[in-house]
């Protein structure tokens, strides 16, 4: 089993008892059991991933820590052993000792990954990691959470009750996509062949690609919010410019339309420089982003896909946490579609939206870059992916004259144009 090993200065070990349990990190005493271990394997792997550190007590009162670690290597053998007994994570974690500078005593420090798999415990338990607590998957309703979250299972595959075959067959926009089917077949034979009808119904997917408003069916959870807030700082309902905008409709129209609809607000606000002047934004970003949030989102969860736009900033907040494997270190690398049904079939579509599929984020990330602006920030929260786009601050005359003269008394000509 490989292994780095590393010397700690007393400054890393202050550094490393700063660091709080969470959703990402734990500590744990050397006495800690196979089964224990196995649980915070678990854990990490069917969440986000996350670091464990064996032989740092902490205690449960007042969190305060204390090094406690193995007085060798070969004192840890028995706790290694676990992650050979758990086949399926097998390349998903990496070791590392840290030997203390004076007590001269070793912390284990596993650093385990997020899986595509389901990783069980040695007792063949299930649990993920929420906060600071690792919580056992002990019913079908949880399970069924979990798969979704992983992309085992999809919910572009389910049955949607009240959808109706002719929402496809007679839409408008199945007519604009059968001129790209070879060779020509009959609507209700294709929507078969593809696995988009289940007992006389639509699945989700077929209704979200071909129906004209899915939304009908699919309300809470097929459409696209767009906010515009005349601010810089965090979302207020009363720094609204004007009531959110809802775009509705397939996901093929919907992609177009949210951007669409997003660069015209944003063109529409004036940046002050020499003159007051329209802001430059890569309309390959946008366009990107937007159709990752449509394609991959989690359409299990009730939630509208969100586009905030601020004065120095956009955002797009996406239903549902990464799939599978991929975490916002790896996203650029990674591939999972959740939705691989849409992902393929929308790619179909004349002018596809996702013409270079799997390279959409880098697409997007490269658009920033050749206009000089940073890359999107993208953050994983408990149940959505939020993608920030930074940029030139898109800030509004008024808000930066009444800044100026919460601190001043007068202001000059000169002063207000520069």
């Amino acid at each position: 089993m490989d292994y780095t090993e590393s010397v700690l200065s007393e400054g890393k070990v202050v550094q490393l008892f700063q660091i709080q349990e969470n959703h990402f990190n734990e500590f744990k005493s050397k006495d800690i059991t196979g089964k224990g271990f196995s649980k915070s394997i678990s854990a990490f792997a069917n969440a986000s991933g996350g670091e464990i550190y064996i032989g740092i007590r902490e205690e449960n009162n007042t969190k305060i820590k204390h090094w406690e670690g193995f007085t060798n290597i070969e004192e840890a053998n028995s706790i290694l052993q676990v992650l050979d007994s758990i086949p399926i994570i097998e390349n998903y974690y990496n070791i590392e000792f840290l030997k203390h500078p004076v007590l001269k005593t070793y912390v284990l420090k596993v650093c385990v990954f997020k899986t595509q798999a389901i990783v069980k415990t040695t007792d063949g338990k299930i649990f993920v990691r929420k906060g600071a607590q690792s919580l056992p998957v002990d019913t079908p309703e949880k399970l069924r959470r979990l798969e979704l979250d992983k992309g085992i299972t999809s919910f572009e595959n389910e049955r949607i009750r009240d959808s109706e075959i002719s929402d496809a067959t007679e839409s408008e926009i199945y007519s604009y996509f059968a001129e790209s089917i070879i060779p020509e077949v009959e609507p209700v034979m294709w929507l078969t062949k593809q696995k988009l009808i289940r007992d006389n119904k639509l699945t989700v997917a077929g209704e979200l690609l071909f129906a004209d408003e899915p939304q009908i069916v699919l309300p809470k959870r097929s459409s696209i919010k767009i906010f515009r807030y005349k601010t810089s700082r965090e979302a207020d309902r009363d720094m609204l410019a004007e009531q959110p905008l809802t775009i509705e409709g397939c996901a093929y129209n919907q992609i177009y339309k949210a951007v669409e609809k997003t660069k015209e607000i944003i063109e529409s606000i004036k940046k002050l420089g020499e003159a007051f002047e329209t802001i430059e934004y890569p309309e390959e970003t946008l366009h990107e982003i937007i159709t990752n949030a449509v394609l991959h989102r989690d359409y299990s969860i009730s939630t509208d896909i969100q586009i905030r736009i601020f004065d120095n900033r956009v955002e797009v907040e996406s239903p549902g946490i990464l799939p599978g494997h991929v975490t916002k270190d790896n996203i650029l690398e990674a591939q999972a579609a959740r939705n691989p049904k849409m992902v393929r079939l929308i790619n179909k579509f004349p002018n596809a939206p996702n013409k270079d599929v799997g390279e959409g984020l880098n697409t997007a990330f490269d658009a920033m870059t050749k206009l000089r602006l940073k890359v999107p920030e993208i953050e994983e929260k408990d149940n959505s992916v939020l993608v920030i786009i930074k940029h030139e601050k898109l800030a509004s005359p008024e808000e930066l004259v009444v800044s100026y003269l919460l601190e001043h008394d007068t202001i000059k000509n000169g002063i207000g144009r520069k």
